[in-house]
Formats: structure tokens, C-alpha cells, sequence
């Protein structure tokens, strides 16, 4: 099962949802760098369930333990053990459905591949995972400030037909972080809660879009042809739960664009280097870093447990109706906000430390 990521910064994450816990194995930290458990705290916060009536009612307070790696406060440079144990899991709630396969779940597809499953809340496959992602994140994100190397922001730009139209470069954390939807477009925020809440009311669930950028990040990173830069963040924000579909820079927009419209032209950045004039291509041109901000979307779908009747079959063929019950989120993309910035993070700082490698600087010769 493909649970490890990345080369030198590499991330191997372990549990399931309704398990003891879940857990990460973080390797390439460098040494005698500070850490910040709070920090690290703060982000799992952020993701965990029962944070607001917009997620799920799971109450899971999501304290981060370190096993080993750190001394003192400071990383050692040997493997950071992380756990995160599970306090309300309640598998019994998914006993009435264990011979049945939820509809867009991965109940059929991993038995086809694997031919057993944890039924209980989807094992590996819920996004109760990605706990130990954020966790190792927030690691990340302390690297990239340990070595002066970017600054990583998301925020929710859409839900359902609702879009926010934000300058990216503007948004703050404390924007994001001042309503539950997670919009820092104040008057679409509102209108976004009340979306969710009436699909909620109705036992249905609604999708959305993500929208990240990372300031700060040096020219130089990404290893054409097969590990471009972007081809590593495609990677992994479709990694994530209900991820569907991901766009760098003006992304599919492009496609209407002439060459003469998306062309960024180069200017001096009155500091001895250089920049582009505008930023269509999202701070990566050939699969490298320009040092430009980097821009990405990833867009979600429903989350796929609705509190409604659906046709699906059971282990043995047979057509049977579901009604799924538990606690779900009716729309993911607020607590899909940390995991998009976890995973944006691990891909930067890994490729921080392969030009570090390769190179022995962190930016342009």
C-alpha cells in the first residue's frame, strides 16, 4: 500500500479511522532545527472533526504525541515519530453496513484490489488519515521558515456554484481563520455557511474548491521530466480524500488564452534578479520554480456519505438500498484547508533539500 512520500523529506503515515490512532514517520528533518509543538498543535486544530456544526460531530481533540526525534526541543535529525490516538471511534456504527458497499466510497474498490477491508468508517481510505499528514506538515511548514524558503496559505474559494473572487497574494491566516467556512471574503463566507447548512438540513453533502499559495519560494525547484514541480503537487493534493481535480496557475483558463495573453514577461526585480511581469504560469515554467508565488486550486467533491436512500449492491452481488447513518461532513473543503497546505509544504521542503543536494544552495546559481 502506498503509504511513504517523497525522496528526501520522505513521510510514511500508518492507521486507520476507527483503529487506536494514526501516526506518521517523518524522515530528512534537518538537525538542531526548534520545533514548535504548538505550531504543530494549531494545525491539527484546524483539521480536526467537531470543530464547528459545519463538520462532523466526532470529538476527537487530535493532540499530537512525539515519540522520538526531538531533544529538547530541538530536532535531532533521526526519524520524528508522531501519534495521534483515536478517542471517539465508534465502529459499531458501520456494523449494519458491512456487507454492503457504499456508493462512491472505497469499500469495492479495495476489496477488488486488496480482497479485505477495515469496513469500520473506510480504514485507510477515510480522510481520518489525514491527521497524520497535517501533522507532518506542520513540520514541514517549520522547515520551510527554518531555511527561509516560503511562506504556504489556503483558503476556500468555492462551494457548490458560490465563488469568491480574492486576490490570492492578499489573503492572511487570520482571514481564513475567521469564520468556520474558512473564506477570508467575509460576505461569500456567509453566504457559503448557509449553502452547507441547507444541504446538511437535507441530507445531502456539497463539493468545493481549495485555492493555495506559497510566497518566498526560490527559483530552481523541480526535476524534470517525471518529478516537474507541478507534477509532485498534482501528486499529492489528489492524494487527498474527494480530490478530484487540481489546477497551476490560471489552469484551465489557460486554454481559452492566446500565447500573446499568457506569456509572463521577465523584468528586473530591481534586487539584481529577476521576475515576471504577470503569473499565469503559477510560479513554475518547465516543470522549475521561477521564484514567483506559487498558485494552485484543488477542487472536492461531495463528500460521499449522504443521509438519503441509495441503490448498491452487497459483497455477494446482490442488489440491496443503503441509508448510511454516523458523522459526516456535508461539505469537505474547511478542513480540507490545512491538508492542502500539509501537502503543498512536504512537496516544497523535499524539493528544497534535492537542490540542496544537488547544488549545495537553496536558489538560483
Amino acid at each position: 500500500m502506498g503509504s511513504t512520500t517523497g525522496r528526501l523529506f520522505t513521510v510514511s503515515t500508518f492507521g486507520e479511522s476507527h483503529g487506536g490512532g494514526l501516526g506518521a514517520i517523518v524522515q530528512g528533518c534537518p538537525p538542531g532545527m526548534p520545533l514548535d509543538l504548538a505550531a504543530i498543535q494549531r494545525d491539527m486544530d484546524r483539521r480536526r472533526p467537531g470543530q464547528s456544526k459545519l463538520s462532523t460531530q466526532r470529538k476527537e481533540g487530535d493532540q499530537v504525541e512525539i515519540l522520538s526525534g526531538v531533544f529538547e526541543g530541538r530536532t535531532l535529525g533521526s526519524p520524528i515519530g508522531l501519534i495521534i490516538r483515536n478517542k471517539d471511534a465508534d465502529p459499531r456504527a458501520y456494523a449494519p453496513f458491512k456487507q454492503l458497499y457504499r456508493p462512491s466510497h472505497a469499500d469495492y474498490t479495495t476489496d477488488a484490489r486488496y480482497g479485505i477491508r477495515a469496513w469500520a468508517g473506510g480504514g485507510r481510505a477515510s480522510a481520518r488519515e489525514t491527521a497524520a499528514r497535517v501533522a507532518a506538515g506542520a513540520i514541514a511548514k517549520q522547515v520551510l521558515a527554518h531555511l527561509g524558503c516560503g511562506e504556504v496559505i489556503a483558503y476556500v474559494s468555492q462551494v457548490g456554484e458560490l465563488v469568491a473572487d480574492i486576490d490570492p497574494l492578499s489573503v492572511t491566516l487570520e482571514q481564513v481563520e475567521s469564520n468556520p467556512v474558512r473564506c477570508p471574503d467575509p460576505v461569500m463566507a456567509v453566504a457559503m455557511e448557509e449553502r452547507i447548512r441547507k444541504v446538511r438540513s437535507q441530507g445531502d453533502s456539497i463539493g468545493g474548491v481549495v485555492r493555495c499559495v506559497a510566497t518566498g519560494v526560490p527559483a530552481g525547484l523541480g526535476d524534470p521530466v517525471f518529478d516537474k514541480l507541478e507534477a509532485e503537487l498534482a501528486r499529492a493534493m489528489l492524494s487527498l480524500p474527494a480530490a478530484k481535480g487540481f489546477e497551476s496557475g490560471t489552469g484551465y483558463a489557460a486554454a481559452a488564452m492566446l500565447g500573446s495573453q499568457h506569456n509572463d514577461a521577465f523584468e528586473p526585480d530591481g534586487a539584481g534578479g529577476v521576475r515576471t511581469r504577470s503569473n499565469h504560469s503559477g510560479g513554475i515554467q518547465g516543470g522549475i520554480s521561477n521564484g514567483m508565488p506559487i498558485t494552485l486550486s484543488v477542487a472536492f467533491k461531495p463528500v460521499a456519505t449522504i443521509f438519503q436512500p441509495q441503490d448498491t449492491v452487497d459483497q455477494d452481488g446482490k442488489a440491496a438500498v443503503i441509508k448510511p447513518r454516523g458523522r459526516h461532513d456535508p461539505c469537505p473543503v474547511p478542513r480540507a484547508v490545512p491538508m492542502v497546505e500539509a501537502g503543498v509544504a512536504l512537496v516544497l521542503v523535499d524539493h528544497l533539500l534535492r537542490l540542496r543536494g544537488q547544488t549545495g544552495r537553496l536558489g538560483p546559481a
